[in-house]
């Protein structure tokens, strides 16, 4: 179906809406089963597992239609996510956008392609023993070849791998259910009581989104009906393509495969959600009116003023220049449409609401284990986690750990 992020920020992974299998549900004692339990737990995962979890963004359309929020994730996080788990779901400081006067403006930056070397690593150390953390940027060049030999000997050298927080939503579902939920979930995209976008936005806010759809969107007429959260996450996601810019997590997948190669273990940190009435939740959903317009407002600021950095930031990364990354702060509307999800009667009843500080004390805990534990271990989280005052890798400075820096 679909998914996103959840948390303010990126890095933080949302996991896919997953159905069971029929007759999954009463054998509790299968793999898969066990696996849930310890996820939940922020347990640990066999080198083979993959955590069903994607970034905030592509997970926040499945998360919204459940009146959920995305995480990192990648940036965030993330898209959630973002993971997202997870984008920067919240940068450390916002870089301001360009006028809303509804101008597309041609910028000259190329996304770099071919075999590139990604950032230097973090290392957090105390009593003999190193985290090594790799920070994360989302989108990254759609192109790019990541020369990952140096880290894969990082990685091999470890005995575990401590993935980014995560939230997995379980509908616990047949397959068969789930494809029948399907067409409730597309609908639930729509405004209540058929309304259009332009009757749900201001006539400023329209006439910037028009020039904008009919560049990225083209004719597409069916986005006109949905919620202005929806519209914006189709437009976002259609100007990354066009721009070169891919929020695929290669990092994630890279890092899983060398765990498996090398035999070292996962630890995943994730916050199972159980739905037990799927279909009377999207229901409520559809006649939740959402306060969703700043989001759809920042999404449309970052589209006309913000891809221009969105590209130097993911040539950053990609060269591996740390400073330039640092100075280039992007405000990610994620945080905002998260907010728009989470702060209504129907997240605050799924539980959804407080998500963000239960994944941040989870990775912390699993962090100080991981390190208490391993003579050697590694991380991914979003850039921002990584480098904000507030971030994760300042947490553990607070708790006596020594951070140092690529």
């Amino acid at each position: 179906m679909g998914a996103g992020h959840l948390h303010g920020r990126p890095g933080f992974r949302l996991g896919r809406f997953r159905t069971a299998r029929p007759g999954q549900r009463a054998r509790a004692g299968t793999a898969a089963a066990r696996r849930g339990q310890a996820m939940s737990a922020g347990g640990r995962t066999s080198p083979g597992t993959r955590m069903t979890a994607m970034p905030v963004a592509r997970l926040l359309p499945l998360l919204l239609l459940l009146g959920s929020a995305p995480v990192s994730a990648q940036e965030a996080a993330t898209p959630v996510e973002p993971s997202t788990p997870v984008a920067d779901l919240a940068g450390p400081a916002a870089i301001p956008s360009a006028p809303g006067d509804g101008r597309i403006v041609d910028h000259e930056t190329v996304v770099v392609s071919g075999v590139l070397p990604g950032p230097g690593l973090w290392k957090v150390r105390k009593d003999g023993h190193v985290l090594y953390v790799m920070a994360t940027v989302s989108p990254l060049p759609r192109r790019m070849q990541w020369e990952s030999a140096g880290l894969e000997s990082v990685v091999a050298r470890s005995q575990q791998v401590l993935l980014p927080p995560s939230f997995t939503l379980d509908a616990g579902v047949g397959v068969f259910r789930g494809m029948l939920l399907l067409p409730s979930l597309l609908k639930a995209r729509r405004n209540p009581d058929g309304a259009t976008l332009q009757q749900m936005v201001s006539p400023e806010l329209y006439a910037r989104w028009v020039p904008l759809k009919r560049r990225y969107l083209g004719r597409n007429r069916g986005v006109e009906q949905w919620r202005p959260i929806f519209a914006a996450q189709e437009l976002y996601e259609a100007a990354m393509d066009e721009s070169g810019l891919s929020r695929e997590d290669v990092v994630d997948k890279a890092v899983r495969r060398m765990a498996r190669r090398h035999d070292v273990e996962l630890r995943a940190v994730n916050y199972k959600l159980e739905i037990e009435d799927p279909k009377a939740v999207i229901r409520e959903f559809q006649a939740t009116t959402l306060a969703d317009t700043e989001c759809f407002e920042k999404t449309l600021s970052r589209i006309e003023g913000d891809l221009e950095l969105m590209r130097r930031r993911a040539n950053a990364w990609a060269t591996g220049e740390i400073d330039t990354l640092r100075s280039l702060s992007i405000e990610n509307q994620y945080s905002t449409c998260i907010r728009a999800m989470t702060e209504n009667g129907l997240a605050r009843r799924l539980g959804v609401s407080d998500l963000r500080p239960r994944l941040d004390a989870m990775w912390i805990a699993a962090a100080e284990e991981t390190l208490a534990e391993n003579a050697s271990s590694f991380a991914m989280l979003p850039l921002s986690l990584v480098t904000a005052a507030d971030g994760y890798l300042a947490r553990l400075r607070e708790r006596g750990y020594v951070v140092e820096p690529p």
